[in-house]
């Protein structure tokens, strides 16, 4: 069941060290839209849900291309009658079946979130949608209130929140460890677009640099939202405030390639966002340093597995994943002992895992337990949110604008 602050939470039970589910519950029936051949997100998806054995996958529209989606089903041991040509055509038909999908991820390319939401949620479906939500704030803003009214779960994969040290620094800064947080610093660099690659055909590149499907906004809706939603997740904080520049540095690309943001919080807090895809040396390097008056967190996620914490005034302390160094909430969502690493596609699985939590308490209307998160439809309006107002910043020569919340 939905708690009062939007996040969701049940009763069920969870092996605390793997994750695994309870066996009393059945899995739950997975439907797919996109993640096709060639897709890469829809792999990930497939392994993250099925990771903690909490989902089963038995119906999918994994093409645009009617006989791409047939291949591609048959490529993944989809039955041939759950195979469907369309995500409107799925949607109808998995409703009408006893065994229908319980819940349907959303892996397209982003200008497709909002008509296959949409159609799912008509058909009483919960939605597990890649981010960001839509590509335009007017689309998020009418999807938000329509999964608010509809008694559905709607979870975004914003899957970094899904790391164990990540809850754990998250339950810090709520412990008020750091003291009053005063300074974010988020960023989170790639190389992969310092070329054009996107004019050789490559089907990530080329969709994620086209404005029509992929939005105004390229790598500040691409990863600059994952930044973003992993400072508001760990501090609590949203800035109400932003101040940002995009810059197209490749010639004859259509959207941002780099992207420096600044950051105003109603506490007084100040932070800075910084995103790119055209700087060489740096494959995911995203990082999130928050410094209070009483002490500093860093953490990097291509090092997931350790959280620097420095006390004012003390030597920094390594706190390693799966050590009893790790507080509750990390060790809630850890799944292996220490020396055994943990990455990115268990960080995705614990988003998976954590909705399939909320999903069985909503078959039985089980009461909440506070310690399940995950981000929402209330995450994913944010993000969108947030690349609108840098996009009007930056166009309007770099000045302070609000951020709608």
């Amino acid at each position: 069941m939905r708690r009062s602050d939007g996040h969701w939470a049940s009763v069920e039970r969870r092996n605390e060290s793997t994750g695994a589910r309870d066996m009393a519950a059945p899995r739950i029936r997975l439907g797919m839209i996109g993640g096709g051949e060639g897709a890469f997100i829809g792999a990930v998806h497939r392994i993250a849900a099925r990771l903690d054995d909490r989902y089963e996958l038995v119906a999918g529209a994994l093409s645009a291309s009617p006989d791409k989606a047939i291949r591609s089903a048959a490529a993944i041991g989809l039955g041939s009658d759950r195979s469907y040509p369309d995500f409107r055509t799925m949607a109808q038909a998995e409703a009408a079946r006893t065994d229908g999908i319980e819940a349907v991820a959303i892996v397209t390319p982003n200008h497709m979130h909002a008509p296959v939401a949409d159609a799912f949620l008509d058909a009483g479906i919960h939605i597990i949608c890649d981010k960001p939500l839509t590509t335009t704030l007017e689309e998020a803003r009418r999807l938000r209130d329509k999964a608010r009214t509809s008694g559905l779960i709607f979870a975004v994969t914003y899957n970094y929140s899904g790391y164990p040290l990540v809850r754990h620094a998250r339950s810090m800064v709520q412990g008020a460890e750091l003291g009053a947080i005063r300074i974010v610093q988020v960023e989170y660099p790639q190389d992969w677009l310092a070329d054009p690659l996107e004019a050789t055909g490559q089907k990530q590149a080329d969709w994620r640099t086209d404005p029509a499907r992929s939005g105004a906004g390229g790598c500040v809706g691409d990863i600059g939202t994952h930044a973003y939603q992993l400072a508001h997740f760990v501090t609590g904080m949203m800035p109400e405030q932003i101040l940002a520049e995009t810059t197209i540095f490749v010639p004859g690309r259509r959207v941002d390639d780099n992207v420096q943001i600044l950051l105003r919080y109603g506490n007084g807090a100040r932070g800075a966002l910084w995103a790119s895809q055209v700087a060489p040396g740096n494959d995911n390097g995203l990082r999130l340093r928050i410094f209070g008056e009483k002490g500093g967190l860093d953490w990097r996620q291509e090092e997931p597995n350790l959280l620097v914490w420095s006390p004012l005034g003390e030597a920094p302390r390594s706190i390693r994943r799966g050590t009893t160094s790790m507080n509750a909430a990390g060790q809630r969502v850890n799944r292996l002992p220490a020396g055994h690493p943990e990455g990115y596609l268990e960080a995705f699985a614990t988003i998976y895992a954590e909705v399939a939590t909320a999903i069985v308490a909503s078959r039985t209307a089980s009461l909440a337990d506070p310690a399940l998160t995950f981000p929402t439809i209330e995450d994913g309006f944010a993000g969108v949110a947030m690349v609108d107002t840098v996009l009007r910043s930056s166009a309007a020569g770099g000045v302070w604008m609000p951020v709608e919340l």
